[in-house]
Formats: structure tokens, C-alpha cells, sequence
């Protein structure tokens, strides 16, 4: 009897011993060079023991059970990364993570790699959004070279690339092109971008499959899909800054099952009064409150469901000092040091002016794979937006909208990606967008925006093609833009007249990237695209109360076309520098512009400048230069550089509203991780913006502001718990508290930037 018991205790244990025989096995490269990362931590995190990859990124783990396993992944100056695997049998994998974060171009778009492709583009991470998510759209968006921000005051703003922005710029929120009141220079992408995953910026002009009347760049907020953990995963983050007393709390929940994978999150955003180096910012405070949820379902190998839903709420206060009751006062406004109705006091309260949108969105996609090499997709888009703009009304009036817009969109797509030998890439497809704009009448004023219908279907086909270390593309795009307007005329009394408005819009691009080495990639992209001018431009007729301008519009105007040549190479000598440079130039005929016209008008609602549209032909070229070097394991020095120039060919001069040149440079360095402490560095950074100095006083209402230079600091660390991580970190911008003026933001004419803003950021991660 004992030799049977220790014959069956021996056999459980080879048969346990048996069971724990895997092995996992491979590589920790940068997901943007694919370069190896000499000596990644890996950690399973059920049992807390520790592997390390050797000096070329290799790794091996033996004597794994079958089943789900659990790792993170963590380096110098890197983002750790959790993944989970499903393991059977013996595994070979690679494993990724964003060191060199600055250099993620040719992004993958939702699908399939855009390896092949010859747009030139960057990305935000994750880890930078998440670090500075109480920031805008636009200004994370400006982290990438060539970025810039259009800006209303300290609550709205809008990315500008290559000096385009507006109607000239297509923002995907999720795959779908953002539909909103976006046609004012106040009026900011209704996007929270804080639960993103990543940002990428598009600088090219074959970006042909994506819906939008853009003329050359395309800016991509997307999410990962849901994470192939069974486990409940979670983060908090919560962010604290001085300047304006603001807090962001944003946070995700996520979990893979059986009926359908699922995460939800959203964010609160609340801050007060900005303030300068030398005063307050009045009635320059925010608020925001939003929320999504995803759902994914896949029903075997061949379809894949996604729905999407979203609200974004904001109510966001516009500087007191820009609006005034006289002509006098106005002229004054504009050479005051400190704005009129300025306080000394903080103030927490957003009173008129100031602006109240929300933004809703659904989004519903399937995904059926005909073999391993054909897909086809379904999309739709449904979008609800409305905009109510608050002014200073006589008479107790001030709580009624003087402006009320509510718009619906609709967006069907359908289309057909395929391989063909494994040489041949088609990409094709149909979309269709229905608009819906209506003013509420009870406003009591005329609207600055009619009531209108817009019909645009569409149709795009793109080729890409690989010979012998040689991609190739080749694209084409037709639009057509039906307007019915219902405008309300000048007459007295004032008639509403039905207008139609139709365009015919085709674009052409081809492009080649060659890979001439590991070390060296080159990329030529050239195109011809048009773009119908918008409601704004074609009937925008009085006061647009949140630029503090009265602007007209021409309804004359025509088609813009332009020609865009784009040129990039990347260089990587020894993993250790890596130089990417990108040149181009764009002819646009018929460029729309508002110009500042030499004339202040006198309304019952106060004293104003007036805008109104024009068009004439331009030139823009321009390059960008980034620099990053890795000075060793710890320290690394990356700097940019982006020059611009518009010319108006018509009046011999410069166009108004482009950045001035600008240059970036950053020093980072990471510490040892220890046995608590990961991940921890610190971070300087230094903006110097020159003058825009092209610009003649004959242009605009006062002279372009001086140079400026900025500089800013942040630091972190992370702790690990079991299954928990903690995260902490400290920021300060303009640290020198500089007072500068920026020439981008519209109310340069009567304030300041803000001055110096320091704050803390805590994020908690877990899983159950």
C-alpha cells in the first residue's frame, strides 16, 4: 500500500511538473524603430518573479503553466505595458513598447498597418495624454512638429497644420469625421481627448479615404480595442493645476467576455479664472463632463461589431475685456495694458459671455473578413451638436442664447479592403454625410448662420503596390456638395429666400516610400485636391459673439484647388540619433481667408471690428525638423523645428492667421528602477516662438506681439502593488512667468497668455 501511495504522490508531481513545462520566448523592441531594448524588465505578475532581457532584447521564460499569464513590461523612460497571453504551448512572441514615442510615425489606422503608405504622420501616446489630459485637443496636438494652435483665450482652440486649419482640416473622432459648429475660430473640436489612446497627425495630402473637406491633413483621435484580459481593468487619473485652480478626473473600466467586450469611462474638467503674470483672466473658467462606452463582439473569425457612444458637455467662459460697449472703448481695449473689467480676485463663476455645446455621438461598425486577405466594412456615424452662445443683453436678457444652433449629421460608409498576391493592396468605397443646421428663432437676433441642408456623397479608390523594396500609391476622390439654404435677406422688412449652393470636388494623389536601409526611409507624396467653401464663408452675416468680430460672408466664392508636394526621410544611426525631416509646398487657388477689415461697427450689442471673407491665390511651404539623440541608458535630448511661410500671391504679401517659425527642445532623464520605484524621471523643456514678423500693421488692427520663450518641467515616478500600480508626478509651465502675447490667439488684442502654472498628477491602475 505505500509503494501504491508513493507511486501515485510520484506520479502527481510529474504530472504537475508536466503541466508547467511551456516555455515563452522572444524580443522587447521600441515600437517605433523596432529596435531591441537592451535589459526590459519582465515581471509575471501572479508570482512577482523577474526576467530580464539581455543587452539585444531577448528574453525566455521556462517552466510556464498553460493558461492566462499576466506580464509587464517595463524599460528606461518607457510606459510599461501589461499584457496578457492565453498560453497552450510553447510561445515565440515580440513584445513592444513606446520608448522613442516622439518618432511613431506610420501609425497603424484602425485595421490594418499603414506601413505601405506614403503620408508622413506622428503620434501622441498614451502615456502623454494621459499626463497632461487636462489639456485640449489642440494642445496636445501641438506637441508634434509642424503643430500649431488657433486660439480664442484660454478655452478654445483648434490644431493647425502646415499652417491649415478649419474647414481645411479633417479631425476623425473614432473613424468618424467630426461634425459639428466647427466653422468659427472660437468654435473647438467638441473632442475629449483625455481616454484616447493615441493622436495622430496626418501631414499629407493622399489621406483620400477619410470623409472631410480637408486639403491636406487629417488628425486621428482613436481608442485601442478592448484589452483580450478576461480580468476587470481600471484607471484613475486625476490631475490638479495651480493656474485657474483646475481639476481633471478622468478614468477608464474595461473587460473582455463571452456576449460582448465592453469599457466605459469619461472625465470631469472644472477651472476658474486664468491668470496672467499680472492680473486675472475674468470669467475665463471651464467646465466639462463626459462620458462613453464601447462595445465589441466578435462572432467567430469572420465578424467583428463595434458600438460606440459618447456625449461631451462643456460650458466655457470668454474673456470680460473683449467685449465692449463703444467705439471708443475699443480702441482703448486695444492698447491697454490690462484688459477693462479686470479683477484682483480669483473667481471660480462663468457668467456671459461664455458658450455651453454638446457634442453626441454614435457609431455603430461591422467588420466581415471574406477570406484572410479581403474585409469588408460598414460604418455609421450619428452626430448631435448644439451651440448656444451667451452675450451681455440689456434689460435682464443676458440668461437668453443670442445665438442657438442645433445640427444633425448623418454618415454611411461602406467599403472593400484587399490584398492581392500579397504585392497588390485596393482600398475602395462609398460614404454618404446628410447635415442638418437650424437656428432657434427665440433668440431674439438675427442668427449669423442660416438654417441649411447639406447632401454629399462620395467615392474614393486607392492602390498601393510593393516592388522589390518599393511601395507605391495611387488615389482618387470625388465629392458632391448640395447646400439648401434658408437665408434670412437684407431687406426691409427682412424675407427669408431659399438658396442651392452645388460643387463638384475631385481629388488625385500618388505618393512612393522607399526603404533604402535599416538605418534610412524616404517618402514622396503629391496631390491635387479641392475643397467647397462652407456655410460660414459663403453667408455668415453679423456678430460672432465669441471672437468679439463681426464677420460677412460672400456668396460668391469659389472652389478652392490646390497642389501639395510633400517630401520626408528618416534617418536611425545605431539606435542612438535618429533625424527626421519633412519639406513641402502647396499652391491653393481661390484661398479663403477673413481679413480684418479698416472699419469698427457700432451694434446695439456693443462696439466691434469687423472680418469678412475674401479670397485670393497663396503659396505656403514650409519644413519640419526632429532631432532625438540618446545620450546613454538614462538621458536623452530631442529638438524640433518647424518653418512656415504664406504668401498671397494677388497682393504680394503674407497671409494672416500662419504660425511664425518655432523651435522645441527637450531633455529628459530616467532613473535605475529599484525595487519599489520604476519608471521615474524628470523632463525640461524650452519653446522659443519667434515674431511673426511678415504680417504689416495694414493687415490687422495692432502689430503682431514679440517673440516669446517658454520653458517647462515635469517628473514622475510609479510604484507597483501586487496587481496595482500608482503613479505620481509634478509639472510647471512657463516657469519663468513670462508675460508674451501669442499671435494665433484672437484675443491677443486684449490680454495676455497666462503666466506660470504648476501641478500634481496622480493615476491608479488595477486589475481584479
Amino acid at each position: 500500500m505505500r509503494l501504491f501511495i508513493s507511486c501515485i504522490l510520484l506520479l502527481q508531481c510529474l504530472v504537475i511538473h508536466g503541466q508547467c513545462d511551456i516555455s515563452i520566448s522572444g524580443r522587447v523592441l521600441d515600437r517605433a524603430t523596432k529596435s531591441p531594448l537592451e535589459y526590459a524588465l519582465i515581471m509575471s505578475e501572479g508570482s512577482n518573479d523577474a526576467y530580464i532581457a539581455d543587452s539585444l532584447g531577448f528574453f525566455k521564460i521556462d517552466n510556464v503553466c498553460p493558461g492566462d499569464l499576466h506580464l509587464s513590461l517595463s524599460h528606461l523612460a518607457c510606459s510599461p505595458e501589461h499584457i496578457f497571453i492565453e498560453l497552450k504551448n510553447d510561445t515565440i512572441i515580440d513584445l513592444f513598447l513606446e520608448h522613442h514615442f516622439e518618432l511613431l510615425d506610420e501609425v497603424v489606422v484602425h485595421g490594418h498597418s499603414d506601413e505601405s503608405g506614403t503620408n508622413a504622420s506622428s503620434t501622441i501616446s498614451k502615456r502623454e495624454i494621459e499626463s497632461e489630459s487636462y489639456k485640449s485637443l489642440a494642445e496636445l496636438s501641438a506637441r508634434i512638429v509642424g503643430v500649431s494652435m488657433l486660439r480664442n483665450g484660454t478655452t478654445s482652440a483648434k490644431p493647425i497644420v502646415h499652417g491649415l486649419y478649419g474647414n481645411r482640416l479633417t479631425i476623425l473622432n473614432n473613424g468618424i469625421s467630426q461634425s459639428g459648429q466647427q466653422w468659427g475660430n472660437d468654435h473647438a473640436p467638441e473632442i475629449d481627448a483625455s481616454n484616447a489612446h493615441h493622436i495622430s497627425v496626418v501631414k499629407g495630402a493622399s489621406a483620400l479615404s477619410y470623409m472631410g473637406n480637408n486639403l491636406g491633413s487629417v488628425v486621428l483621435v482613436e481608442s485601442n480595442p478592448v484589452s483580450n484580459d478576461p480580468n476587470i481593468q481600471g484607471t484613475i487619473n486625476y490631475i490638479y493645476n495651480q493656474n485657474g485652480r483646475g481639476n481633471t478626473l478622468s478614468g477608464t473600466v474595461e473587460k473582455k467576455s463571452k456576449l460582448a467586450s465592453w469599457r466605459i469611462g469619461g472625465s470631469l474638467k472644472h477651472s476658474g479664472d486664468q491668470k496672467s503674470p499680472d492680473y486675472y483672466l475674468k470669467n475665463t473658467g471651464r467646465r466639462e463632463q463626459n462620458a462613453f462606452i464601447l462595445l465589441e463582439r466578435n462572432k467567430g473569425n469572420l465578424w467583428h461589431h463595434q458600438l460606440l457612444l459618447s456625449s461631451f458637455n462643456a460650458n466655457l467662459g470668454i474673456l470680460r475685456g473683449s467685449q465692449v460697449s463703444n467705439l471708443t472703448d475699443l480702441e482703448s481695449a486695444f492698447q491697454r495694458q490690462i484688459p477693462f473689467f479686470t479683477e484682483d480676485n480669483f473667481s471660480d463663476s462663468i457668467a456671459p459671455p461664455k458658450q455651453t455645446v454638446n457634442h453626441h455621438l454614435v457609431k455603430i461598425e461591422s467588420k466581415y473578413f471574406l477570406n484572410d486577405n479581403t474585409v469588408f466594412k460598414f460604418k455609421y456615424g450619428g452626430q448631435l451638436n448644439l451651440r448656444r452662445e451667451f452675450d451681455i443683453r440689456r434689460n435682464n436678457r443676458s440668461a437668453k442664447p443670442s445665438l442657438s444652433l442645433k445640427q444633425y449629421s448623418h454618415f454611411l460608409e461602406s467599403k472593400i479592403i484587399a490584398d492581392l498576391n500579397n504585392l497588390w493592396t485596393i482600398n475602395t468605397g462609398l460614404q454618404f454625410q446628410f447635415m442638418d443646421n437650424v437656428n432657434d428663432v427665440s433668440t431674439g437676433i438675427l442668427p449669423l448662420i442660416p438654417n441649411y441642408r447639406s447632401f454629399n456623397p462620395a467615392m474614393f479608390v486607392i492602390f498601393q503596390i510593393q516592388i522589390q523594396g518599393w511601395s507605391y500609391e495611387l488615389g482618387t476622390r470625388l465629392d458632391y456638395k448640395h447646400f439648401i439654404v434658408k437665408n434670412i435677406n437684407n431687406s426691409i422688412p427682412p424675407t427669408i429666400e431659399t438658396k442651392t449652393n452645388d460643387f463638384i470636388n475631385y481629388s488625385l494623389s500618388g505618393g512612393l516610400i522607399k526603404r533604402i536601409s535599416k538605418s534610412f526611409k524616404s517618402a514622396l507624396n503629391i496631390a491635387h485636391t479641392m475643397r467647397s467653401p462652407e456655410i460660414n464663408e459663403l453667408y455668415s452675416f453679423g456678430l460672432h459673439q465669441g471672437v468679439s468680430g463681426i464677420e460677412e460672408g460672400d456668396r460668391d466664392l469659389k472652389q478652392e484647388r490646390s497642389f501639395k508636394i510633400i517630401s520626408s526621410s528618416d534617418w536611425n544611426f545605431k539606435d542612438k540619433i535618429f533625424v527626421q525631416f519633412l519639406a513641402y509646398y502647396q499652391e491653393i487657388g481661390n484661398y479663403i481667408y477673413l481679413q480684418a477689415e479698416d472699419e469698427f461697427r457700432l451694434t446695439i450689442r456693443g462696439a466691434f471690428p469687423l472680418f469678412k471673407f475674401k479670397q485670393t491665390n497663396a503659396r505656403i511651404w514650409g519644413s519640419d525638423l526632429l532631432l532625438s539623440l540618446q545620450m546613454n541608458r538614462h538621458m536623452k535630448l530631442v529638438g524640433k523645428y518647424a518653418y512656415i511661410r504664406a504668401q498671397d500671391k494677388i497682393q504680394k504679401n503674407y497671409l494672416v492667421n500662419i504660425p511664425s517659425d518655432n523651435t522645441q527642445v527637450e531633455i529628459q532623464y530616467a532613473f535605475n528602477n529599484g525595487k519599489k520605484l520604476s519608471n521615474s524621471y524628470i523632463h525640461f523643456s524650452g519653446q522659443y516662438s519667434f515674431k511673426q514678423s511678415r504680417i504689416s500693421i495694414s493687415q490687422d488692427y495692432i502689430e503682431a506681439p514679440d517673440a516669446y520663450f517658454l520653458i517647462g518641467f515635469k517628473a514622475g515616478t510609479s510604484f507597483k502593488l501586487s496587481k496595482r500600480t500608482l503613479e505620481l508626478g509634478l509639472f510647471a509651465n512657463n516657469i519663468l512667468n513670462n508675460s508674451y502675447r501669442d499671435y494665433l490667439n484672437r484675443l491677443r488684442y486684449f490680454a495676455d497668455e497666462t503666466g506660470i502654472d504648476v501641478g500634481i498628477r496622480v493615476k491608479y491602475k488595477w486589475e481584479s
